[in-house]
């Protein structure tokens, strides 16, 4: 299966899936922080080329809930949240028959440009990680994600500051970069369940 992943750096996602044989690349308008197949640029330039499935990370500083408040308290942060959330929309409706765009839980003036909610709200608790960070999936021609080793009562036994440690972090130079890496465990789930759609349909 020939894969798009957009918007990674880290590498973790297109990993995932290479590790299962597929042909994946990210992209991303930073370098790879990992070495393997990357195209540094825009998603737009390449997103046509015949890609079987892209799974999407498009940034979610002006969409997510957690910084609505901020909408109105700094100038011209409602054009950049309207330009994120059309730059969402174009991932999501992009001529690739499977696609997956992921994003923190959005609030609701960026999901009325979108024009839906996510199909699934996901945890790391459940693909293995004992860490709360509810994460939303924008599906097209894809199954949910089936969750593979649920930690939730661990993870409700831990510190807060333990349960949501990418949130609690002290500030450093990689936070952000921290902050925006997906869970080894759903990269894997990703892999495992959506690169199977392939042999599915062989």
């Amino acid at each position: 299966m020939k894969v798009l992943i957009a918007c990674e750096y880290s590498g973790t996602v297109r990993d995932a899936f290479i590790a299962r044989g597929h042909d994946a690349m990210s992209c991303d308008l930073l370098p790879t922080d990992k070495k393997g197949p990357h195209y540094q640029g825009s998603v737009f330039d390449i997103i046509n080329d015949g890609w079987d499935l892209m799974v999407a990370h498009p940034p979610c500083t002006y969409l997510c809930n957690s910084g609505v408040c901020w909408l109105y308290k700094q100038q011209d942060r409602f054009d950049k949240m309207r330009a994120g959330a059309e730059f969402f929309k174009q991932l999501l409706e992009a001529d690739i028959p499977h696609i997956a765009v992921e994003n923190p839980i959005m609030h609701k003036y960026a999901k009325d440009i979108v024009g839906r909610g996510p199909d699934q709200i996901i945890q790391p608790w459940m693909f293995g990680h004992k860490e709360k960070k509810g994460t939303g999936l924008w599906l097209k021609g894809l199954p949910k994600l089936k969750p593979t080793t649920d930690l939730k009562d661990e993870t409700d036994a831990l510190p807060i500051a333990v349960q949501q440690r990418i949130h609690w972090q002290a500030p450093r130079k990689d936070r952000w970069k921290v902050r925006s890496t997906t869970f080894k465990g759903i990269a894997k789930a990703m892999a495992k369940q959506w690169g199977a759609l392939e042999l599915a349909e062989a």
